[in-house]
C-alpha cells in the first residue's frame, strides 16, 4: 500500500443520528453528525489526510520529514497522528485558548509544541500563530508547511469524503446544513458537493461573535477554539454558503450544557455553536424540515473549559451562561434521542 492509500484509508464514514428538539412549543427533527467517531476524534482528521496526501503528491513525505501547522489543537492531533504512520514528526504552534487537554495529548504523541501568548489584535492569536509558523520555515528550508489556511486539499477532501456522506445519510429530504467555520475548508468541500447534486439544501456558515472568517467585524476576545478566525477564509466565496449566522460563547456554551444535560452526550464549543445557529432557525417563521448541524469534535478535551464552573468565572461568563440556559429552559428548550 502506497503512502496515499495509507492515509486515504484512514477516513471512514462517521455516524448521524436523530436527535428530536422540542423549543417554544414545537418539536423538530435534527440531525446530527457526529465527528468525534474519526480516529483522533474531530472533523480535522479528514483535513489532515487531504493536506497529507497533497503534500506527499507534490514531493513525497520520506521518514524523518518535519511538518509544521498553526493549530488550536484538534488539526495538530490530527497531523501527528496520520504523520506516525509514515515515520514523519509534527511541530504545532498553538497559544493559550487551546484546551489542556490537548496540549497534554500533543505532547504524549511526541509532538514538538510551541506556544505563542501573544495576541494578535483580532480576538485571538492566528496572526502571531502564522507569523511563528513561517519563521520556522524561513530558519529551517527542510521544514514543510501544511498550511490548512490556504492549502486547496482541505476542501478537496471534504468535497469527496464529507460532502457525500451528509448526502447520502441524510437523504433527499435534507433542507439545511450547519457548519462551522474557522478556515472555512469543511465548509467549502461540503458546500461543494452539494451544490454539484440539485442546489435545493441551504448551507448556513456558522461562525463567533467578534470572528473575521465570514467577514465579520472582529470584536474583542473570543473563547472558544475550532471556530471563528482573526482573518478571513480564503476558501469560501459568495456561492459557498447561503447565510452566515454568528453565535455568542455564551450561547454555545449554554447549548453544550444543556445538551449534556438532556443527552448525556457531551460536545465541544463549535458544535454548541452550530446547534446554536440551527436553534435560531427553527424558531423561525419557516423552520428547516430537515435540518443537519455538522459536529466537528467531543466535549471530551474541553473538561477544563467548556464545562468547567471555575474557567466559566475566571472569563468573566458564569452568570451569564447561567442566565442563557434559564432563559433557553424558560422558552421550553428539551432535547431528547430520537
Amino acid at each position: 500500500m502506497s503512502q496515499v492509500d495509507e492515509l486515504r484509508a484512514t477516513i471512514s464514514p462517521t455516524p448521524t443520528s436523530d436527535i428530536v428538539v422540542t423549543y417554544r412549543g414545537r418539536t423538530h427533527r435534527v440531525l446530527l453528525k457526529f465527528e468525534q467517531f474519526n480516529a483522533t476524534g474531530s472533523v480535522k482528521d479528514r483535513t489532515a489526510a487531504g493536506l497529507l496526501i497533497a503534500m506527499d503528491w507534490q514531493s513525497r513525505l520520506t521518514p524523518g520529514t518535519v511538518v509544521v501547522e498553526s493549530t488550536s489543537g484538534n488539526l495538530g492531533l490530527a497531523l501527528s497522528h496520520l504523520l506516525s504512520l509514515v515515520d514523519c514528526r509534527l511541530i504545532a504552534v498553538i497559544d493559550p485558548k487551546t484546551p489542556a487537554e490537548t496540549a497534554r495529548s500533543l505532547a504524549a504523541a511526541g509532538v514538538e509544541v510551541i506556544k505563542v501568548d501573544t495576541p494578535d489584535g483580532h480576538g485571538g492569536y492566528l496572526l502571531t500563530r502564522l507569523r511563528t509558523v513561517a519563521e520556522l520555515c524561513r530558519a529551517n528550508p527542510d521544514y514543510r508547511w501544511s498550511d490548512q489556511y490556504s492549502n486547496q486539499a482541505s476542501p478537496w477532501i471534504h468535497r469527496r469524503t464529507t460532502g457525500p456522506e451528509i448526502a447520502d445519510q441524510a437523504g433527499p429530504g435534507l433542507d439545511a446544513v450547519y457548519v462551522a467555520v474557522s478556515t472555512g475548508g469543511t465548509l467549502a468541500g461540503v458546500s461543494a458537493h452539494l451544490r454539484d447534486l440539485d442546489g435545493a439544501v441551504r448551507i448556513v456558515a456558522v461562525d463567533s461573535v467578534g470572528s473575521l472568517a465570514t467577514g465579520g467585524a472582529a470584536g474583542g476576545r473570543r473563547l472558544l477554539t475550532g471556530i471563528g478566525s482573526s482573518q478571513s477564509s480564503t476558501f469560501l466565496g459568495p456561492g459557498s454558503y447561503d447565510q452566515a449566522s454568528a453565535v455568542a460563547d455564551v450561547d454555545a456554551i449554554a447549548m453544550c450544557r444543556l445538551f449534556l444535560a438532556d443527552t448525556a452526550i457531551s460536545m465541544g464549543g463549535s458544535s454548541g455553536c452550530v446547534l446554536s445557529a440551527c436553534l435560531r432557525d427553527l424558531a423561525s417563521d419557516t423552520p428547516p424540515r430537515t435540518p443537519l448541524c455538522l459536529c466537528p469534535d467531543s466535549g471530551d478535551k474541553y473538561a477544563s473549559t467548556v464545562y468547567d464552573d471555575a474557567w466559566l468565572r475566571r472569563s468573566g461568563i458564569a452568570d451569564d451562561v447561567g442566565h442563557r440556559i434559564e432563559r433557553l429552559r424558560a422558552d421550553g428548550l428539551t432535547f431528547r434521542n430520537g
